[in-house]
């Protein structure tokens, strides 16, 4: 299960940093600005130098290198976890973790911080929701942690009968 797992955050990772290496140079999402993709969707250039949805914001690098301690030291956990998994759902949820969150760390080794550019937002005359800026990356790391909790809440059960 390792190595699917393994093989699972590769993919992850490789595919959020060649969406990112793609957004900004072939792209130019930073010359463009706001790119509206669906009346719903727009790609628009941010730099997170927080952890999720932005929380703790860190400009100076002693903050910055705790946040990717931080991720090195999850990382490591999620790992060992995937080492012990008995199934391939598991793994490959741990795999979609670990890969959106080694995306996420590279980009703070190279760029001002996580680069994050999808905007989903809902606006009518009446009302307007606008969700965080995110990345394939966060998308991962989500899928696979409603990937675990289905598993642990429901997979029993369902295996059960």
């Amino acid at each position: 299960m390792t190595a699917f797992g393994l093989t699972v955050a590769a993919l992850t990772c490789l595919a959020d940093q060649a969406s990112k290496f793609w957004l900004l140079f072939d792209f130019d999402l930073g010359g463009r600005g706001h790119f509206p993709i669906t009346r719903f969707i727009d790609l628009v250039l941010t730099w997170n130098t927080g952890i999720s949805y932005g929380l703790f914001p860190q400009q100076g690098p002693i903050g910055e290198w705790a946040l990717f301690a931080f991720k090195v030291a999850a990382v490591g956990f999620l790992w060992g976890w995937l080492a012990r998994a008995t199934s391939r759902l598991t793994a490959g949820s741990l795999g979609l973790i670990i890969g959106g969150a080694v995306g996420n760390a590279i980009d703070r080794l190279h760029w001002p911080g996580v680069m994050d550019f999808v905007l989903f937002h809902i606006e009518t005359p009446s009302f307007e929701f606008r969700w965080y800026v995110f990345n394939l990356a966060d998308v991962a790391i989500v899928a696979g942690v409603v990937v675990l909790l289905y598993e642990s809440l429901l997979g029993g059960a369902a295996k059960a009968p």
